[in-house]
């Protein structure tokens, strides 16, 4: 049997959006599933949309999902390049075969006959598509369109024939004779369309699955057809349903953040992201909800897709975030969050964040909860927030003085005796523990929220925890 080979071949215009990265994790997934080789290729042919910055943030996206590549930009392989720009002499080349095979042939007719032929069509309640009208040109009447020097473009001859693709998703697709129209293959500045650059990608590179959404569906037929135009064999397509916001509408920035990138800023995971995508559309058994990385490549099944499209929880993916963050050790963990509390402007102690995580994981919904829930352990600069504020207002009077000296005698400085000092004097003042607590996580944290109390002064140490209740 041919050996599996998967492509993802997005177009570096900024970070890829989480739709696209559910078709690469796919693809990459049945690659794995099948032991079989997965190419990045990179469609950055239009000059106008694409940057350098852009590619490398493809690059580091797909890096940071995990989602590794056999073949492509920096990996290398067989069938390079693996930039559409740097593969422009081949794309003319396959242009000029279908034109000398008869699959292809210069169009002249200028945007403004299309239009009005187009409106002609539509007026006698026709498809609107081209006509063919350059496909029957003589000779003659070619060489005086050069002659005058109009602009042409290549197009190709679709075949007027009932199309069908067995879409391992979408199921058995038709169209009818005649329902696809010819279509430019080369604009007249020479640059190659989507479907022809992809159509011989896809061949020379020997892809023997495409998984890619189903917005492109009806640019299969037309890839098909000019593979074996070329004398290639076409691949089996999976089309993938599109993802869609709360509002049953297709994912877009009105619903917030779309992107990797912005996930990624947000402290999710790369492994829950990973998780929550491999589940849209898609389950093992349909009450899983948790999958290693291994368990993904060992279940995974494009059979098992589903053909409607999936909506985009992100409270299930923030859910899900907490569950690995939690699963993750001390040391990773702090790993992990460091970035974020250095970037909010703290000077961190590894050795104190990595004491501190066990405190705070399983309050941590994403890894930006970090600065707020420790910022009270790497500076002293703390001022209360407005509910801390009203917490101490509220206090006794000389309440928090009388708590340092009671924590002053505690020895030795542990969660255990510093409570057990805490709840003495919380007797003494006739007030619950929840009444007592909270002025002193005010005053020492700064924040109504924080790890619990003895085990945050622990961490903080006694001159420091004591400084602060005397400073207020």
């Amino acid at each position: 049997m041919t050996a599996v080979r998967c492509r993802f071949a997005p177009a570096p215009s900024g970070s890829i959006h989480v739709g696209n990265a559910r078709s690469a994790l796919f693809s990459w997934l049945w690659a794995r599933r099948n032991g079989g080789a997965f190419v990045l290729r990179v469609e950055d042919t239009d000059a106008s949309r694409v940057s350098e910055a852009a590619f490398q943030g493809v690059l580091a996206d797909l890096r940071w999902l995990g989602l590794d590549w056999d073949e492509g930009p920096e990996a290398g392989g067989p069938h390079g390049p693996y930039r559409q720009s740097e593969r422009l002499e081949i794309y003319a080349a396959k242009a000029l075969a279908l034109i000398e095979s008869g699959h292809a042939y210069r169009c002249y007719c200028t945007p403004e006959e299309l239009e009005e032929r187009k409106q002609a069509q539509m007026a006698r309640g026709e498809a609107p598509g081209y006509d063919g009208r350059c496909r029957t040109l003589t000779d003659v009447e070619r060489a005086a369109f050069e002659t005058q020097g109009r602009p042409s473009v290549i197009r190709f001859h679709m075949p007027e024939r009932d199309w069908v693709i067995q879409d391992m998703v979408k199921g058995e697709v038709r169209w009818a004779a005649g329902q696809l129209k010819d279509f430019v293959l080369v604009r007249s500045d020479g640059s190659p369309v989507f479907l022809l650059a992809v159509a011989v990608d896809d061949m020379l590179m020997e892809i023997t699955h495409v998984v890619r959404g189903d917005d492109l569906l009806t640019a299969a037929p037309r890839n098909i057809a000019v593979i074996e135009a070329l004398g290639g064999v076409a691949p089996t397509y999976a089309h993938l349903p599109q993802v869609l916001g709360p509002d049953r509408k297709p994912l877009s920035k009105r619903h917030g953040s779309t992107s990797v990138e912005a996930f990624r800023e947000q402290g999710y995971l790369s492994e829950a992201l990973i998780n929550y995508l491999a589940l849209l559309g898609w389950s093992a058994d349909g009450e899983t909800t948790f999958f290693s990385r291994e368990e993904l490549i060992g279940k995974f099944d494009l059979a098992r897709v589903s053909s409607n499209p999936a909506a985009f929880d992100t409270d299930k993916l923030t859910f899900m975030n907490n569950h690995y963050i939690q699963q993750l050790a001390p040391d990773e963990l702090a790993a992990r969050c460091l970035h974020f509390l250095t970037a909010s402007g703290l000077s961190v102690d590894p050795a104190l964040l990595g004491r501190a995580m066990p405190m705070v994981r399983e309050r941590m919904k994403t890894l930006t909860d970090a600065p707020e829930l420790l910022r009270f352990l790497f500076t002293d600069d703390i001022v209360p927030n407005e509910k801390a504020a009203g917490l101490i207002a509220k206090a006794p009077q000389g309440y928090l003085g009388r708590v340092a000296d009671a924590l002053a005698t505690v020895e030795p400085w542990t969660p255990e005796s510093i409570q057990a000092a805490l709840d003495s004097l919380a007797e003494t003042e006739g007030l619950n523990r929840t009444k007592a607590f909270q002025p002193v996580r005010a005053a020492v944290t700064g924040s109504n929220v924080s790890p619990p109390l003895p085990e945050s002064l622990e961490l903080l140490g006694k001159v420091r925890t004591l400084d602060r209740l005397r400073s207020v």
